[in-house]
């Protein structure tokens, strides 16, 4: 059996962030820059994974869990101050959303 060496996981890591970031500097709607701040957390905990795995240490696999747990709540954060702004402005354009402007 033949192993992925960790630089191909790095390289699909920086891949995956680089497309988030994109999204986030981008596009407008905010649904789709919670799913590219998304995709970004993906993204650095793959590399963690392959980084714990050639290390043969159980490290990455913990801040992992961390960072899924903080994705977790951060999701159910996030999609409810969405849900208020759409109630609110009838928009998720982030572009149209200025609720701290005067």
């Amino acid at each position: 059996m033949t192993t992925v060496p960790a630089s191909w996981y790095v390289v699909l890591g920086i891949l995956l962030f680089t497309i988030g970031a994109l999204g986030v500097l981008v596009r407008r709607n905010l649904i789709i820059v919670f799913m590219a701040i998304e995709l970004m957390l993906n993204a650095v905990n793959l590399v963690f994974v392959a980084f714990a795995r050639q290390q043969q240490a159980m490290d990455g696999q913990v801040m992992v869990f961390f960072v899924m747990t903080v994705a977790a709540a951060e999701a159910a954060v996030g999609l409810a101050i969405i849900l208020a702004v759409f109630r609110n402005r009838e928009t998720v354009n982030a572009d149209e959303v200025n609720l701290l402007r005067w």
